[in-house]
């Protein structure tokens, strides 16, 4: 791809100084972005399918967001909440009561990241349970800080040289029905990924009394948007009540609208006991959340505690994110352009093969890309290349799994320019077929 003159001189800039771990898949260097378009340093504008990886669901710089961030500037940029107390800590935890599934008494903690919420979860779930094993799910991504990473298992590099991370963690897998890990069939496979934990690990792994929860997304983000039968995720949570075990619902990547609902789980009629949430709480200020039933978030003063955690400008960004999103009715526009591209993608697997699998709800949508249909090999080449050529033509896009690309535009996307970018998608995928 050739590069814009001030691009080429950010990145030469970048790469002298910057962590070399850091995994970039496009040569972008954004400056300025608005709704659903993204321009680079070099003044070109490209149609912004990735949203931060589920960040900006209201857009790049949304007016409402913006004007309240600036206000609060200007009044107290910090304070220390765990310290001390400021009014839109209170009001944020209020709101997020009133909006997250489940009809009784909640407390609230607030973060800074996704995997800073896991570590709330996996903390008080341990303390209430008075119990260390967690069970996870293969392709589950939850974070990389050294908790919160015992239970992703994404990709292996991820944990690669970070052993012996947090003990005790049970992974089984998730019901990724196109890529079976029994060679099943759904339905007739009567959901068995679910109920090996119940018939297998609780035999011969662990005492379900042993397990302090059970951490989950109800459609894996990282792992490739995988979107389980609803059957999966309805035994997972009939095994954690039978035994009472928390159910910890990772809605991080899949929560605030995204997939057509407020938080995915709606869609399966699951409700947590632990909900951990960020990404696009703040429209991309820094700012993640613990939710839990009361009795769960029940520790002593100084258990556990953080310095930046509902932040007066992050919990500002928050409250008027919730606002724009209900007052914009972004939930239901997620669900109708999400219903447009999946049936627009459905209509390109027709016509090209190396497309395997279409996947989604809302605005999470994932394709599979494949070398072959039948053996189902990953087309992890033709992955990065479909990337890197859409974003020549225009078009910002992020891998996820093992060959899938993930369509998460803003909320705030309408049907033209979400047509539009299709069909710089399918102009790429026909080149590349």
């Amino acid at each position: 791809m050739t590069l814009g003159e001030e691009s080429r001189k950010w990145i030469e800039r970048d790469e002298k100084v910057m962590a070399k771990f850091i995994a970039r898949v496009s040569p972008l260097v954004a400056i300025e972005g608005r709704g659903a378009i993204v321009k680079d340093v070099d003044g070109k504008e490209y149609i912004d399918f990735s949203s931060g990886i589920g960040v900006v669901n209201t857009g790049h710089c949304h007016p409402k967001v913006v004007e309240a961030v600036k206000k609060q500037v200007e009044k107290l940029i910090h304070i220390a909440s765990t310290d001390f107390y400021h009014p839109l800590q209170v009001e944020l935890a209020e709101k997020l009561v009133e909006i997250t599934p489940g009809e009784f008494k909640k407390r609230v903690f607030f973060t800074n990241s996704g995997t800073e919420s896991v570590e709330c979860a996996i903390k008080i779930t341990r303390n209430y349970r008075k119990r260390s094993r967690i069970i996870g799910f293969i392709g589950g991504f939850h974070g990389r800080t050294m908790g919160s990473l015992a239970i992703t298992s994404g990709k292996s590099i991820q944990r690669s040289a970070f052993s012996p991370v947090m003990p005790e963690a049970i992974h089984v897998p998730y019901a990724y029905c196109y890529r079976c890990r029994y060679k099943l069939e759904y339905p007739e496979c009567d959901v068995w990924c679910a109920k090996y934990i119940e018939e297998v690990v609780f035999n011969h792994l662990s005492l379900p009394e042993d397990v302090s929860a059970i951490l989950i997304e109800p459609i894996q983000g990282e792992g490739g948007y995988i979107v389980p039968p609803k059957e999966f995720l309805s035994e997972i949570q009939s095994i954690s009540e039978r035994y009472s075990i928390p159910l910890i619902v990772d809605e991080v990547q899949s929560g605030f609208g995204r997939t057509g609902k407020m938080f995915a789980s709606e869609h399966f009629g699951i409700v947590g006991d632990v909900l951990t949430l960020a990404k696009a709480l703040a429209s991309g200020l820094p700012m993640g959340a613990c939710v839990s039933r009361e009795e769960i978030m029940d520790m002593p003063p100084g258990t556990h505690g953080n310095t930046f955690g509902g932040n007066p400008v992050s919990a500002a960004a928050a409250l008027a994110t919730i606002e724009v999103i209900e007052e914009e009715k972004l939930v239901d526009n997620a669900a109708k352009v999400g219903e447009l591209m999946i049936s627009r993608l459905r209509e390109m697997m027709e016509k090209y093969e190396i497309i395997g699998d279409v996947r989604g709800l809302g605005l999470m949508i994932g394709v599979e890309l494949v070398k072959d249909r039948e053996s189902k090999e990953p087309a992890k080449k033709e992955v990065e290349e479909v990337i890197l050529n859409s974003l020549k033509e225009g078009l910002i896009l992020l891998p996820a799994g093992i060959s899938s690309i993930r369509f998460a535009p803003p909320l705030v996307i309408d049907e033209e320019t979400a047509e539009n970018g299709l069909e710089i998608f399918e102009r790429v995928l026909a080149e590349i077929s």
